[in-house]
C-alpha cells in the first residue's frame, strides 16, 4: 500500500525546504519610515530514533516533528492602530507499529483595530479564529484487546470565531489586556453527528446535532497577553483568554484557556523551548485539559524593527 501523509505534514515539509536554503537564523532590518512593525518566527524541531533488529536494550524506531509559525504585522499612526497575528502549531510522532499520531495542533488568527484614549487605555474591536489543522483521535482497546482509533475532533470541529468590543489596557509594550463586555461567538462543529458517540451524546462541543453551529450573542471575553525577553536570550510568552456567556452564567460554565511558552537561544541557529496549554471548557470536558511540549531545534526570525530594551 502506498504510504501517504496528512496535509499538515506535507505543508510543514514544503515550507521548511522553501525557506532554509541560504537562510540566516535571525534577520533584523530596521525600517524607521514605515508605520508597520512586522515580525516572523519559524521553529522546527525533529527527533528520531532507530534500532537494529537485534538491539537488546529495547526500543522502537520513531520520527517526530514539532513546528511553529508566528507572524505579527502591527500598524500604528497617531491614535489609530491595527494589530494582526497568525500563530500556527503542528507536531507529530511516527512510531514503528503505531503509525502517525499528532502531538500538537493549533490555528490561531487574530486581528484588532484600536483607538487610543490615553497613554494606557484605548477602545478596540477584534475578530479572532481558533481551530486545528487535522483530525484528532483517542485510542482505546476493544473487547478483544485490539487498539481502536476514535475520531474526537477535526478542522472546524470545533472551530471558534469571536468578535470582541471593549477597552484595552496597555501599560507597557509587552503586556496588554483586552476587556470585552460584548463578545459574541460562534462555535462550528462540522458534521456534528459523528461526535455523538465519542464526545457527547447530546451536544458535542456545545452544538446540538444536526446543527453545525452555535451562536452566543451575549457574552464577555477577557484576553491578556505577555511577550518579553526576561533575560539575555530568554523570552517568555503567555496568552490567557476567559469567555463567559451571560445567558448560562455560572462558575463552571466560564471558559479558560492559558498558553505558555518559554524560549531560550542556545546560539544563533538553535533554540530550546518549554511550554504548555491549559484549557477548561465545560462544553468539551468537565475537567481541565493540559498539554505540554519540549522543543530543541532550528529557529528563524525576521523583523523590520529593533526590540526595545
Amino acid at each position: 500500500m502506498k504510504k501517504t501523509y496528512p496535509l499538515p505534514v506535507v505543508f510543514v515539509a514544503f515550507f521548511l525546504l522553501s525557506i532554509t536554503t541560504g537562510l540566516q537564523a535571525q534577520v533584523v532590518k530596521p525600517d524607521t519610515l514605515s508605520h508597520w512593525k512586522k515580525k516572523l518566527i519559524f521553529n522546527i524541531n525533529v527527533n528520531q530514533a532507530a534500532f537494529s533488529s537485534n538491539w537488546k536494550a529495547g526500543g522502537i524506531n520513531s520520527l517526530g516533528l514539532n513546528s511553529r509559525l508566528n507572524y505579527r504585522a502591527n500598524y500604528a499612526n497617531g491614535k489609530s492602530s491595527w494589530d494582526n497575528e497568525v500563530d500556527l502549531l503542528y507536531g507529530f510522532v511516527n512510531n514503528s507499529g503505531q503509525g502517525f499520531r499528532k502531538t500538537v495542533d493549533r490555528i490561531f488568527i487574530d486581528t484588532k483595530y484600536g483607538y487610543s484614549l490615553s497613554k494606557n487605555w484605548g477602545l478596540f474591536t477584534s475578530l479572532n479564529f481558533l481551530s486545528q489543522f487535522a483530525v484528532g483521535y483517542k485510542y482505546e482497546n476493544d473487547a478483544n484487546g485490539v487498539e481502536q482509533r476514535i475520531t474526537i475532533s477535526d478542522f472546524l470541529a470545533p472551530g471558534y470565531i469571536t468578535s470582541a468590543w471593549g477597552l484595552e489596557y496597555h501599560p507597557v509594550e509587552y503586556f496588554k489586556v483586552r476587556i470585552s463586555p460584548f463578545a459574541p461567538r460562534v462555535t462550528i462543529v462540522r458534521d456534528s453527528e459523528r461526535f455523538i458517540p465519542s464526545v457527547d451524546p447530546v451536544a458535542p462541543y456545545g452544538v446540538i446535532p444536526p446543527d453545525e453551529t452555535r451562536f452566543e450573542w451575549l457574552a464577555f471575553q477577557l484576553m491578556a497577553e505577555f511577550n518579553k525577553d526576561i533575560a539575555t536570550n530568554v523570552n517568555l510568552q503567555w496568552r490567557y483568554i476567559m469567555f463567559a456567556n451571560y445567558e448560562t452564567l455560572e462558575l463552571k460554565t466560564i471558559d479558560h484557556r492559558l498558553e505558555l511558552m518559554l524560549n531560550a537561544k542556545v546560539n544563533k541557529f538553535i533554540q530550546v523551548g518549554l511550554g504548555g496549554i491549559m484549557v477548561y471548557d465545560y462544553d468539551q470536558d468537565s475537567g481541565a485539559q493540559i498539554s505540554q511540549v519540549f522543543n530543541l531545534g532550528f529557529t528563524y526570525s525576521f523583523q523590520n524593527y529593533v526590540e526595545p530594551k
